[in-house]
């Protein structure tokens, strides 16, 4: 007796899901997980050294426009559109991959790195020709290409990816619309992808508690006052628990948009420091808390530091907001609103690093602040540079006439404190007053 059974469907449904399973079903391209499935394969090919492989990561210039004026409808169908054009334009043994939103990676086999920049030349070309229309709105497209080879030192497929990545990043900074090559000694890549480390570090250090305040105080020069002044500098530690100073990772952070939950955790354990410090707060004059520009810009920030004033309980007028000058004379209209809300609570305000921005003057009647700190690559060489001191005497003066103290940075000496005495600057601050110290340990962010 012979029994046959119908597999047909079976098969076609095991089809169907291993097909699901290693394509992106908006443009029916290979999805990421498959296309490093297949970026691993070409990485062992590689060490073999049986072939050559190059690895393209491309990010359409205009996406965000199309999808925030007409609707994802029109952005779905773009990538759709996005990914038969792109698929015209490699050849059939390599991998075209939809990897994410609107970035597509392509895998070239047997391809040098010149071939491939010649491939990834054209396939820019192809995209900036076409034209997209959606509900007789025509919209023409960019595409940013970053180009890496893929050779036997490459590490791993994440290395791979990362470094296409940040070549990709790079065409974006230079202008758009244009192809970038990844080199090991690619000054440029190399700053991005230490940056792409510290955001992952600095994420860290939030979650694990590794950020601390230390204090520098700011001491009066023209008569004595009976608080503290100070302001309050955030440091983190490494993951070995040395401290890195903040140069080595704000950058990275405000190009990763992580410094407001850098603000916001300075805030929040500032004031909790100051509540629970009772003799602190007694003798406490001003104490000064730096804000960073993107803060400024943060719609929900503004509440936030209200809320935290409203459950501590400290009163707003012991604090000092520091803005720098940048970061105020770009978002001029926010940093206004923020400032005149916050003056309302009896917060004071500073302008930080004044002097290096180029409408320095001109902007400073409109900033309703209290204090102009001069930037200290003025006060460093005051002793011996006429035009630096002839700097650091025009911004007291201007200073003083719109009614705001000036505070002198890098006041690292007797001598360059006298200078600024004799100068008529209200205040100094750097290592010729004193020294940071620390006044809060690690504390675990919330």
């Amino acid at each position: 007796m012979l029994v046959f059974h119908d597999v047909s469907e079976s098969r076609e449904l095991n089809r169907r899901l291993s097909y699901h399973a290693s394509h992106d079903l908006l443009t029916g391209l290979v999805n990421r997980r498959e296309f490093e499935n297949r970026v691993e394969r070409a990485l062992k090919s590689a060490k073999a050294r049986e072939a050559q492989y190059a690895l393209c990561y491309l990010d359409i210039d205009q996406f965000k426009i199309v999808n925030d004026t007409c609707g994802h409808s029109a952005g779905d169908a773009l990538l759709g559109q996005m990914g038969a054009l792109l698929k015209s334009k490699v050849r059939w043994r390599d991998t075209l991959s939809r990897l994410g939103g609107d970035e597509f990676g392509i895998l070239l086999e047997s391809c040098t790195l010149d071939e491939a920049m010649h491939m990834a030349e054209s396939v820019r070309e192809a995209v900036r020709n076409f034209r997209f229309s959606w509900e007789e709105r025509v919209f023409r497209l960019g595409a940013s290409i970053g180009v890496v080879p893929i050779t036997a030192d490459n590490e791993d497929v994440a290395t791979i990816l990362s470094a296409a990545d940040s070549a990709c990043a790079a065409a974006k900074e230079l202008g758009r619309n244009r192809v970038h090559s990844f080199a090991e000694n690619d000054i440029e890549l190399m700053r991005r992808r230490r940056e792409m480390q510290w955001a992952a570090r600095i994420n860290a250090a939030l979650e694990e508690g590794r950020f601390e305040l230390f204090r520098m105080p700011i001491a009066p020069l023209q008569k004595p006052e009976t608080g503290l002044h100070y302001e309050l500098l955030l440091r983190m530690r490494d993951e070995n628990g040395r401290i890195v100073a903040p140069d080595n990772f704000i950058a990275a952070a405000e190009r990763y948009g992580i410094t407001p939950s850098i603000d916001r955790w300075v805030i929040e354990n500032a004031l909790r420091w100051l509540v629970s410090e009772a003799d602190e707060r007694e003798r406490l004059e001003m104490c000064s808390i730096n804000l960073s520009g993107q803060s400024l810009g943060d719609d929900k920030f503004l509440p936030y530091v209200i809320d935290q004033f409203n459950r501590s309980g400290l009163d707003p007028s012991k604090i000092c907001f520091e803005i720098t000058e940048t970061a105020a004379v770009a978002s001029f209209s926010q940093a206004n609103r923020f400032i005149q809300s916050l003056k309302q609570l009896g917060c004071k305000f500073a302008l930080d690093d004044f002097g290096t921005g180029l409408s320095s003057f001109g902007y400073l009647k409109h900033f309703p602040v209290d204090y102009l700190k001069i930037d200290g690559s003025f006060v460093r060489e005051i002793l011996h540079d006429p035009i630096d001191r002839e700097m650091v005497r025009s911004i007291n003066e201007i200073g003083h006439l719109t009614g705001k103290q000036t505070i002198a940075e890098f006041a690292e000496n007797a001598e360059i404190i006298q200078m600024l005495k004799n100068i008529g600057v209200d205040y100094a601050q750097g290592y010729g007053i004193a020294q940071p110290q620390r006044v809060l340990k690690s504390v675990a962010s919330l």
